[in-house]
């Protein structure tokens, strides 16, 4: 069964590629057993043999869950009995990993060529690798308007999405047009990809290239998806409001988007930096107002108006100045 049959809506690339390695390592480990014989003891048999492999809580519940839904779906077409039970495992807290602008400086420099343009349209858009940045053609390209776009059943929520030029996200893909314009003479071949090897090929993959790199400038532990986090990050540090930010990077719901919103060491500096200087700035007008009493200028209390007897008596004006006493109260009252 292909993975992408699971549901009615079409997955993106990145959902399929995720459910084919799922499915890889099931068939991998239970081969051709019957589903009838697949019980819990073997599904825990399986969960150590991929720990011993050294896979990831979270990478085994994908896994796991491919599993579950395999089972429910013989359960609908009445061709198993029983569903076993299917315990998932603890996953890690979300990564907090993110790219200073310094950091990023350090790195590019031991990436290959035709990979630099790549990792530099992440750290500002924050879009995903591998499903929306290295499958841009030049038909995402709007140079006139302005835009990088995504089409719809594209992106992991099958929804469009397009992000607007800054100057430097605007040099780089002018590069890469250049580029591409010079190898197209040479091979013959129209370059249709915005990410391209010197041969005018697509990048599919870099992780090579990327270990290499992190290693040389001793930021071991990097992964690319630290870029997304990123993003999010500095849309917040300018103020961006979330529905914008999350249009732009591309999180479908509120609670997603707070767990790539990183509130780092700089922000945090910044944010007492902000309160310093509104208590600097309250400090600052207290003791101006001392000074104007000190200097004598106190603006005088108010007074109420002089009524004389004759207005009171006529009905024109009562103590307060407000409105005309009524008879029989016009004795000043308190509501203590």
């Amino acid at each position: 069964m292909r993975p992408w049959s699971w549901t009615t809506k079409r997955p993106t690339a990145a959902v399929r590629w995720r459910a084919e390695q799922s499915l890889a390592h099931l068939r991998a480990h239970f081969g051709l057993t019957l589903a009838a014989d697949i019980h819990e003891g073997r599904i825990k048999a399986y969960v150590r043999a991929r720990l011993e492999q050294g896979a990831a809580n979270a990478t085994i519940n994908r896994e796991l869950a491919a599993l579950k839904r395999a089972f429910r779906l013989g359960e609908i077409a009445q061709k198993v009995v029983r569903e076993p039970y299917i315990s998932l495992l603890k996953e890690a807290p979300p990564r907090k990993g993110f790219f200073e602008r310094e950091q990023l400086d350090a790195l590019l420099p031991h990436l290959p060529e035709s990979v630099r343009p790549v990792i530099e349209v992440a750290y500002i858009t924050g879009w995903r690798m591998r499903s929306e940045i290295l499958t841009r053609k030049w038909q995402h390209v709007d140079f006139k308007g302005g835009w990088l776009r995504l089409d719809s059943g594209e992106t992991k929520n099958a929804e469009g999405r397009s992000f607007a030029f800054t100057p430097e996200l605007r040099s780089i893909l002018e590069r890469q047009r250049a580029l591409a314009s010079a190898i197209e003479p040479r091979t013959g071949k129209a370059v249709e990809w915005v990410f391209f090897r010197p041969d005018g090929t697509p990048i599919r993959y870099f992780r090579r290239s990327w270990l290499t790199a992190c290693e040389k400038a001793r930021l071991v532990g990097k992964i690319p998806h630290d870029f997304r986090r990123t993003a999010v990050r500095n849309l917040a540090r300018i103020g961006v409001d979330r529905k914008t930010a999350m249009e732009m990077v591309g999180h479908k719901t509120e609670s997603i988007y707070r767990r790539y919103t990183i509130t780092d060491e700089a922000m945090l500096r910044d944010a007492s930096a902000r309160l310093a200087a509104l208590h600097e700035a309250e400090r600052e007008e207290n003791s101006q107002s001392s000074a104007k009493v000190r200097g004598g200028s106190i603006p005088e209390p108010h007074k109420a108006p002089h009524v004389s007897s004759s207005a009171v008596t006529t009905g024109v004006v009562a103590w307060d100045g407000v409105e005309p006493p009524t008879r029989g109260f016009s004795v000043r009252c308190s509501t203590n």
